[in-house]
């Protein structure tokens, strides 16, 4: 696993806000390639316990998420592009395909961190959700809750 380099440049050793880019410079200088550390396909939206059961086999993969964002589901793989090289520049950038041609800065998270309506990043989870969903607290998966124990 690759780890994170800080970005090439910095204002006053920090990564600046969008906002105080100076005008003129590329945003990617100062970024640490988070485009380039997944990628997410939309999928159908569950509506069954066996679709939900498939979710949770996405999730026994290691390093997937899945997530909704405005009523869209997505799979989230979380893997850095092959090309993508230490100092956060694109190793195939005159060569690199349409998908990252049609990326823009514009909209992109350089400086956000995601909030989504709703993630999953465990098997576990889904597990939990689909109880919720589909069965009643009189039909439950769970074994039952123990007797307290009595108050001495």
């Amino acid at each position: 696993m690759k780890t994170i380099a800080p970005p090439a440049k910095t204002i006053n050793g920090e990564s600046p806000k969008r906002e105080d880019v100076p005008a003129g410079e590329c945003l990617c200088d100062y970024c640490s390639a988070k485009c380039c550390r997944y990628f997410a396909l939309p999928i159908e939206e569950p509506n069954t316990e066996q679709d939900f059961d498939y979710m949770r086999w996405y999730l026994l993969h290691d390093r997937a998420s899945v997530f909704v964002e405005d009523d869209v589901w997505y799979l989230l793989v979380h893997t850095t592009c092959k090309h993508l090289q230490n100092d956060h520049r694109c190793g195939i950038y005159y060569t690199r395909p349409q998908i990252c041609r049609d990326y823009s800065t514009e909209n992109c998270e350089y400086d956000e961190d995601a909030v989504y309506e709703m993630y999953f990043e465990t098997a576990e989870q889904v597990a939990e959700y689909t109880e919720a969903r589909f069965h009643s607290q009189d039909e439950s998966i769970r074994s039952r809750e123990p007797e307290l124990l009595p108050v001495l």
